[in-house]
């Protein structure tokens, strides 16, 4: 974890709490040292901005490594469903094979 960036990016959060972007990047500094606090910023995306794409590939593949099963699936499935509604292929199409990965390795 880069303690300057993190330092940066909650200073980004309180300047701009609309803007999804500096939250999922802080929960991606987090992802890998503090799995708890990158999952809590995620689960904060997905309440507070629905329609933030990326967060539900990344947070559905964090659900899945803590063996969440459930949970991962639903937001596989809500993820599938966004990126349908946003038109964007290339979202649609990796949600779609990781959630068929995920649905084999269960």
């Amino acid at each position: 974890m880069n303690q300057e960036r993190i330092k940066l990016l909650k200073k980004y959060i309180e300047e701009e709490p609309q803007t999804p972007f500096n939250k999922y990047a802080l929960a991606m500094e987090y992802y890998e040292e503090d799995i708890e606090e990158s999952s809590k910023l995620l689960k904060e995306l997905v309440t507070d901005h629905q329609d933030y794409l990326p967060t539900y590939f990344k947070l559905a593949h964090l659900l899945w490594d803590l063996e969440m099963w459930e949970d991962a699936e639903t937001i596989f499935e809500n993820g599938i469903e966004l990126a349908k509604q946003q038109n964007d292929n290339k979202a649609l199409s990796e949600l779609k094979s990781a959630y068929q990965n995920f649905q084999f390795e269960r």
